[in-house]
């Protein structure tokens, strides 16, 4: 458990997955993406937009719940399960430009949040293992 001490910050002992930074960057990133979703047309009410929201959703769900279990392992499951999802996410906000359901301009602040988040768990996931993440 000392390891995930050390996670939250260097004076800071973590609590709650609320404490993890990459976490409320997910969420910030749940706010953008279901704000852009607004956008979308109502012919994707129940294809692309729901995907999205569930593959945005996904990524602070599966942080919350890795460190909610007792072992490194689990952890690094769960954070895996959640980079992919923002992989995922990723995908979807260019196929919308793609279909010209969105400009670039308009993803702009949600690719940036995904890059930012599959950075934050790929260190977290290297931290956790010490290995090849």
């Amino acid at each position: 458990m000392e390891r995930r001490e050390q996670l939250a910050g260097n004076d800071m002992i973590m609590r709650s997955y609320t404490d993890l930074v990459v976490w409320q960057k997910a969420m910030d990133l749940v706010d953008e993406v279901y704000r852009l979703v607004s956008k979308l047309p109502k012919i994707e009410a129940y294809a692309l937009s729901d995907q999205m929201r569930r593959a945005v959703v996904s990524i602070p769900s599966n942080i919350a719940e890795g460190q909610a279990r007792a072992a490194d392992k689990q952890f690094l499951f769960f954070l895996s399960v959640a980079r992919g999802s923002n992989a995922e996410i990723e995908t979807q906000l260019m196929i919308c430009v793609r279909q010209n359901y969105l400009k670039e301009s308009e993803i702009e602040k949600a690719m940036k949040l995904c890059d930012e988040v599959g950075k934050m768990l790929t260190s977290l996931m290297k931290s956790i293992s010490g290995s090849r993440y």
